[in-house]
């Protein structure tokens, strides 16, 4: 049987290479050649690049070319790439950088894995050792820096998150937004993804960061400033849009009643863990902390390694129709806990907001109340979810 190449595969899987470039002359050649030994399907963006860059093309008029007059930066490059690729009839694209530092000899790796992978909605990352001593600090650092956001902002943990060498579905990014045009773009892309339900992974390559002709155009404080910027947008959108956004697509796909059974009492959490799950949704939703509820939980929710859908739902004891009584229940709770006797009217709280008359006895009645009722309902909730823990395994037993 004749031997399926990678050529073959990269075509049938309609996948191309794009390569973008900005004055990476010396090691752009070698680059390009080594690509091809796996396909001609090539796209070279050239960033307006002022060194040999464009003689070097000239060499290359088999392979597809978009040259800028300027330089835009790699984000721009990459959807410039994109752009050019779909317009080609491509659905899937590999990026490597033209620096030296990948290994065109892994494309192999990433055909490979997409082809073998059911799920073909995937966006795969090349995942570098960076443990290895050539690897600069600052590089390592970075990486970690990224991976942890990326983790917060999607619940996905990654081992590198920063590596160019990738594998886009672009035929599922092509209605998704993209507002960066530098280094940042490469966090903005996976994220977004990540969002939008693409299969976000890594898969191992090689990597040669000791050479002598690579030329890396990263600028520490710039780039590093933009990347934490567009982090913290990330992560605010997260907390405000897309934890709310998924939950309630979650609960008008399933209905409330067969969200609460497969969400809440059949998770595969332990009862220990959705217990205090939901002890840390009361004591968020009680607490007197309006307006960074969502937030807070979440955060908290994934720090802590808890059911985020479960702390969220919870911390939303406090909506609307719900507030006066809960201010109501704070007061007196203050009222108790400081030996106070004061008595509130339930109109004067939901026109006037009495609660701030009384800051003091609310905020101590708010926080007393919110660790009662916690601490109780977690125990109350840890018991029913152990009894349908046993429920269902007698059911499965039997």
């Amino acid at each position: 049987m004749k031997e399926v190449t990678t050529e073959h595969k990269l075509n049938s899987l309609q996948c191309c290479v794009i390569i973008p470039t900005f004055n990476n002359h010396k090691t752009l050649q070698k680059v390009i050649d080594r690509a091809l030994v796996y396909t001609k399907n090539i796209i070279v963006i050239n960033d307006g690049s002022t060194d040999s860059t464009p003689q070097i093309l000239k060499e290359y008029p088999q392979i597809q070319q978009v040259h800028f007059q300027n330089n835009k930066g790699k984000g721009q490059a990459l959807r410039a790439g994109f752009k050019h690729a779909e317009s080609l009839g491509y659905h899937y694209a590999i990026t490597i950088d033209s620096d030296g530092q990948h290994f065109p000899e892994d494309i192999p790796v990433f055909v490979n894995e997409l082809e073998k992978t059911k799920n073909k909605n995937l966006l795969l990352i090349g995942a570098r050792n960076m443990s290895q001593e050539s690897v600069p600090k600052k590089s390592s650092f970075g990486n970690k820096f990224s991976n942890f956001w990326f983790w917060v902002e999607t619940g996905n943990r990654l081992q590198d998150t920063q590596s160019g060498y990738r594998l886009y579905p672009i035929h599922q990014l092509k209605d998704l937004k993209f507002y960066t045009s530098k280094f940042e773009f490469e966090i903005e892309v996976i994220v977004k993804a990540a969002w939008h339900g693409v299969t976000v992974k890594n898969i191992p390559i090689n990597i040669l960061y000791d050479q002598v002709d690579r030329v890396s155009h990263f600028r520490p404080f710039k780039d590093f400033t933009r990347i934490s910027i567009l982090n913290t947008w990330l992560v605010i959108l997260t907390f405000f849009y897309i934890k709310p956004r998924d939950l309630y697509r979650k609960l008008k796909k399933k209905g409330i009643k067969r969200f609460i059974v497969e969400d809440f009492l059949g998770s595969q959490d332990s009862p220990r863990k959705k217990a205090f799950s939901i002890a840390l949704g009361v004591f968020i939703g009680l607490s007197p902390l309006w307006g960074l509820q969502s937030v807070i939980v979440i955060f908290l929710a994934i720090v802590l390694n808890l059911n985020k859908t479960i702390a969220f739902a919870f911390s939303n004891i406090s909506i609307p129709p719900f507030i006066p009584f809960i201010f109501l229940a704070s007061l007196y709770t203050g009222n108790f806990v400081l030996d106070i006797n004061h008595t509130y009217a339930l109109n004067d709280i939901s026109m006037d907001f009495e609660a701030l008359k009384h800051l003091k006895t609310y905020i101590i009645g708010s926080l007393s109340l919110a660790v009662v009722s916690s601490i109780t309902l977690g125990i109350l909730s840890y018991f029913l979810f152990l009894f349908f823990q046993k429920k269902k395994a007698t059911v499965a037993n039997a």
